[in-house]
């Protein structure tokens, strides 16, 4: 059974993989399975910080759709875990992951910094609170217009 530092790095080292992309089909699938693994059937994660709002999720299938959406944005030269720290706290079942996604995305450096709250029993995740610089993602991933659009107020059509 896994640690929780064990089971925060599997999820980040698993994210990666799929973020840098070139993964066959089956290969891809296998990876989503493998990072939806890392959390419990009931599950609690949330990303307080997201410029859209902070939705809950709330199974392991949940989590697989929320790391298949999208899928790896193009031009993905390098994407890393770099800088990373894992804090223990009073808990045992409960580590703070400091750290940053870093990496070359179309020639562009990109540094992403995070820090995960992680609680976890069984060697699965139960909680989670994500918390990650989401305007610089959008930034790197070329995303900035679709998320400045997103949070635009709708045009008044009265």
């Amino acid at each position: 059974m896994r640690t929780p530092e064990e089971t925060a790095r599997a999820v980040t080292a698993g994210v990666c993989r799929l973020m840098r992309g070139g993964l066959t089909a089956a290969e891809e699938a296998a990876q989503l399975d493998g990072l939806a693994a890392c959390y419990a059937e009931r599950t609690d994660v949330r990303h307080p910080f997201h410029p859209l709002g902070d939705t809950p999720l709330r199974s392991r299938a949940s989590l697989r759709e929320h790391f298949a959406a999208g899928g790896p944005p193009a031009g993905v030269e390098s994407f890393d875990v770099v800088d990373d720290r894992v804090h223990a706290t009073a808990d045992p079942e409960v580590v703070i992951f400091e750290f940053r996604y870093a990496g070359v995305i179309d020639g562009r450096a990109f540094s992403l910094p995070c820090i995960f709250v992680v609680r976890v029993r069984d060697g699965e995740i139960v909680e989670s609170r994500d918390y990650a610089d989401h305007v610089a993602a959008a930034r790197a991933f070329g995303r900035l217009p679709a998320l400045a659009a997103a949070l635009s107020p709708a045009p008044d059509m009265s």
